[in-house]
């Protein structure tokens, strides 16, 4: 079996090796190659891969970053204008005038993405080969894990929508089953299928967005698409754009399709890291920036990503406030920066660059802090009520240092990556101007603040303190193939803003995808140092709640803010007010309708034919002295119907 893997692995080298320098963006299929022959080999494998399983599912992500890294290197040596490179694979629809070629399209945003989705889950990957090391289906679930790369790469790296909704559909499907690995216990079954179905929503709106495309264009290809729309009608760029939002609000958690993102904490943890640090939530803020064009013909478009985006930063921060459930408190975190940056998308080319400067370091940072939660979980016999944690410190120090580096990130303290990605959003929803730059801007600041505080809250239940853990429970650090992937992430969540942001770097290498913002001249701005000061008071007002007197096992009533943050603000009663109930009462409508309507038409109709059709075969007795008395009294009748008519 061994030697099965190894072969695997050595034609994938060869692929790499046999490859000319100039064709690295050429094949960039193979990008999508390696994660789904991983995929087909440990789901079609069997209990064969059980052994070796895991190998496969950590090298076909890693050989797919070297080979990401190796074509970013070569498209770094091309003049700006001409780094982008489309690859036809083959032709996917031809229907009369319906034509779609299935191409790929690595240009500097697409590059960006495959860099972090093979490279944070790549760490992820290995972080999982100790985590599930005693789980039975560990090969199985590395095939699932291999196939959400798979399809978030396809949805990145297509250069039609229609190729990028089906990546969308496979990163829906992959985590529906990676939600739903522990299907033995009803909650991760529940909230698998609670995924599913609030994504389907935004799906819908997708769907419905590529259709009116290609009504209006004649084309889904970006090219035809960004092409024609300048021609549109301003009311049909704001369907679109509208209709963009909505699939990006599905996938990114964002108000009022959110609800779905806390209950996925019920899948294995690395699932969790994926999915907030290197996929699926990413999937939303790719499709308004890879959209650009359209929304830079509808302002009102715009507007509604930076509501959407100011609304749930806040959202998901008060959230975050109200959790004891360290991962659902780092969901709700998730939801909030996803959040900063689609406020920053709807800002158009003023904010294009930031949300992807802030996406990519969030992507380090949040998978650090998942993945120590992780450690925490593993080493805490699967615990994840913070109440019950406590001086975790003192026992798993690589943990409690790389755990706080991205503390210390996700709240912007300087000079680690949060400071350079978060600020610069902020002072470009001040420069909108107006009241709505005003508004948003304020949202901004106020996130800011609420962040510092639910994220200072996390540290100290978890790490500071006295213990209060159960006896029984042993906790100590975590072996180094959890470890080792901890403390690369802790690095990037230092050193990745900072590298993005200074010298203008991202901005200059993007500039030909979204548009070319105002240059930044500095780092302090009086927008940026405002928010400072807010994560300061925020972080004092944690510390004198939580850091200076014992925290109780048991939680607390609590106001009734607190009580609705508990709730998630309700989003669940809404949702199940607004759609579910009335879903139920027209589903039963509609069953009445048919049962007494449809169904009683056709019975009555049915009845009616059957029983006359009874009472007819009662004439016919086989009697000749009836069928003579029949006849006539006919003759009678119709001797009498005549004498009337003469008279």
């Amino acid at each position: 079996m061994t030697g099965s893997a190894d072969g695997t692995l050595a034609h994938s080298a060869v692929a790499i090796a046999t490859l000319h320098a100039t064709g690295l963006q050429d094949a960039a299929w193979l990008l999508l190659a390696f994660p789904l022959l991983g995929a087909a080999v440990l789901l079609l494998g069997g209990k064969r891969t059980n052994s070796w399983g895991h190998l496969v599912g950590v090298a076909m992500p890693v050989l797919a970053f070297v080979y990401g890294v190796a074509a970013f290197v070569q498209m770094l040596g091309y003049p700006a204008a001409q780094r982008s490179r489309d690859l036809t694979i083959y032709q996917f629809i031809d229907v009369g005038r319906f034509q779609v070629p299935m191409g790929l399209q690595l240009d500097q945003l697409s590059i960006c993405f495959v860099l972090l989705i093979t490279g944070v889950g790549s760490l992820i990957h290995i972080f999982a080969v100790g985590y599930m090391s005693h789980d039975p289906e560990r090969r199985r679930f590395f095939g699932y894990m291999n196939l959400f790369l798979a399809a978030m790469l396809l949805l990145v790296l297509a250069d039609n929508y229609l190729g990028l909704y089906v990546g969308w559909e496979g990163v829906g499907l992959a985590s529906y089953l990676l939600i739903g690995f522990w299907q033995y216990k009803p909650a991760a079954a529940v909230a698998a299928k609670k995924a599913f179905i609030a994504n389907r929503v935004g799906d819908a709106g997708l769907s419905l967005a590529i259709m009116l495309m290609f009504f209006q264009f004649g084309s889904v290809t970006f090219t035809g698409v960004f092409g024609a729309v300048g021609k549109a009608s301003h009311g049909v760029v704001l369907a679109i754009g509208l209709l963009l939002l909505l699939g990006a609000c599905g996938k990114s958690a964002q108000v009022p399709l959110q609800s779905w993102l806390l209950d996925a904490m019920e899948g294995p943890t690395p699932v969790s890291a994926l999915i907030h640090a290197a996929t699926m939530v990413t999937a939303g803020v790719y499709l308004i920036v890879r959209s650009a064009p359209i929304f830079d013909l509808s302002a009102g478009a715009r507007l509604a990503v930076a509501i959407v985006g100011a609304v749930t930063l806040l959202f998901g921060a008060i959230i975050g406030c109200a959790k004891d459930d360290i991962k659902k408190a780092l969901a709700g975190s998730t939801m909030s920066q996803i959040g900063y940056m689609m406020l920053a998308a709807g800002l158009g080319p003023a904010g294009y660059v930031f949300a992807i400067a802030h996406l990519l370091a969030h992507g380090f940072f949040k998978a650090g802090l998942f993945l120590g939660a992780g450690s925490v979980k593993h080493e805490m016999d699967d615990e994840v009520d913070m109440r019950r944690f406590g001086g975790l410190a003192r026992v798993m120090p690589i943990t409690w240092v790389t755990f706080g580096l991205g503390y210390l990130a996700i709240i912007g303290v300087p000079p680690l990556s949060g400071f350079f990605t978060k600020d610069p959003i902020i002072d470009a929803a001040f420069a909108k101007g107006g009241t709505s730059g005003a508004l948003l801007g304020t949202a901004a600041l106020i996130g800011a603040g609420i962040t510092a505080f639910y994220m200072t809250r996390v540290m100290l239940m978890t790490f500071a303190g006295e213990r209060r853990w159960d006896e029984k429970v042993h906790p100590h650090e975590a072996p180094p193939v959890m470890t080792s992937p901890m403390i690369v992430l802790a690095i990037g969540s230092v050193a990745a803003g900072g590298f993005l942001i200074l010298g203008n770097r991202l901005l200059n290498f993007l500039g030909p995808v979204t548009g070319v913002p105002p240059t930044l001249h500095g780092i302090w701005t009086p927008a940026g140092s405002a928010a400072l000061a807010l994560v300061v008071v925020g972080a004092a007002i944690a510390y004198l709640m939580y850091g200076r007197r014992d925290v109780p096992v048991t939680a607390p009533a609590g106001s009734p803010v607190t009580v609705a943050a508990r709730k998630e603000l309700y989003g669940n009663a809404v949702n199940e007010s607004l759609l579910m109930r009335p879903g139920q009462w027209l589903t039963r409508l509609s069953v009445y309708f048919d049962n007494r309507g449809v169904d009683g038409i056709v019975n009555t109709v049915a009845a009616t034919f059957g029983g006359s059709s009874g009472r007819l075969r009662r004439v016919q007795t086989g009697f000749v002295r009836s069928y003579a008395l029949s006849m006539l009294l006919g003759a009678v009748l119709l001797v009498g119907a005549l004498l009337l008519v003469r008279l």
